[in-house]
């Protein structure tokens, strides 16, 4: 009865432990499971912020870009601008030296004439 005894306490034993190490086995999936999804989790938000993050600088480039491209419109327009206020100044400076050019043509013309005739009244006397 003694070895029935022990041999019933042991089979309980071993009963008891094989239940343990099912239990353990469970607890051990769960966890590994919950690890798991912690680990998705994290790499999913990780990889979300660093989407964020790289279209908030690439949103932020492109702000930049476009700030520049306006400036350089406006750069381009004020270089129109004064390009033409200096051909409108070089055609009036022109305008001018023509207009004295032809006076001093024309004054010239009748001061040879001038000379001319006073010449020809200077051979006839």
């Amino acid at each position: 009865m003694k070895k029935a005894l022990i041999l019933a306490l042991t089979g309980a034993a071993a009963i008891s432990l094989s239940a343990c190490s099912e239990n353990s086995r469970t607890q051990t999936e769960q966890a590994a499971d919950a690890i798991g999804s912690d680990v998705k989790a994290t790499t999913q938000n990780a990889s979300d912020d660093v989407e964020a993050a790289t279209a908030k600088a690439l949103n932020s480039a492109e702000n930049t870009m476009d700030k520049a491209g306006d400036k350089l419109d406006r750069a381009g327009d004020r270089a129109a601008a004064q390009a033409d206020r200096a051909g409108d100044n070089i055609d009036r400076g022109l305008d001018h030296a023509g207009d004295k050019i032809e006076k001093g043509t024309n004054d010239a013309r009748q001061a040879t004439g001038n000379a001319l005739v006073r010449a020809g009244e200077d051979v006839r006397r």
